[in-house]
């Protein structure tokens, strides 16, 4: 599989997201040693860009660097899995605590502009629109919380989820339940039902997790 990168984006950022989705798919098994020499050729790059594409998935706990023998890729297991949703449930939990707070409705605009997106995409059975849409949507909890540290928390984890969220979702034939699950989520949040949030929040995160945890179960079968 060759995959490019294009230039003025970080070129380490675009290698380690095609390299992250592989790992993800299954496309690369777990053990497999990958080199810098082979990804730099395949990409036409230094091996510069290739090294940071690889300190960004060590980090990640996608690869496991071993020098001098090489890198080898570790891949996810359930228990990698559990423990991605059940920090993402933490850090949104918070999130969403601090958001709910806020009244202002102009601050709002950006999650109902997310949520229209995430419906247009729907219609339009537009898969990679409604998953940037989605991550824009989680994403804007943590901006509206007003508190940098966790929402740089969410920033390091996101380029994972994204790529958890482009395996799922791609295996719905109809977008129109999650477009309208978020749009509950949007309302109760303003509701400022702080319980009646967090239940939401919760199942909805519990979903994706099962959902990855579905998707593992047919990559080892």
């Amino acid at each position: 599989m060759t995959d490019t990168v294009q230039r003025g984006e970080s070129l380490g950022a675009q290698i380690a997201n095609v390299l992250r989705q592989r790992i993800v798919r299954g496309d690369v098994a777990p053990g497999e040693r990958i080199t810098e020499e082979a990804l730099a050729e395949e990409f036409a790059v230094s091996r510069g860009p290739v090294r940071d594409a690889l300190t960004q998935l060590s980090f990640e706990k996608l690869v496991r660097i071993q020098r001098p023998r090489g890198v080898f890729v570790v891949g996810l297991t359930r228990d990698d899995v559990d423990q991605l949703y059940s920090l993402r449930g933490a850090l949104e939990q918070l999130a969403l605590s601090r958001a709910i707070r806020v009244r202002d409705d102009a601050r709002w605009a950006v999650m109902d502009d997310a949520v229209r997106r995430m419906t247009a995409a729907a219609d339009a059975g537009d898969h990679a629109a409604f998953v940037v849409a989605d991550l824009d949507f989680h994403s804007q909890i943590y901006a509206l919380a007003d508190h940098p540290r966790l929402e740089g928390a969410w920033r390091q984890y996101l380029p994972t989820f994204t790529a958890l969220l482009d395996v799922t979702i791609n295996h719905d034939d109809d977008l129109h339940d999650s477009a309208a699950d978020h749009v509950a989520l949007m309302n109760v949040m303003r509701s400022g039902d702080g319980a009646e949030a967090a239940e939401v929040l919760s199942a909805h995160l519990d979903g994706a997790r099962d959902r990855m945890l579905s998707e593992l179960t047919t990559q080892g079968s």
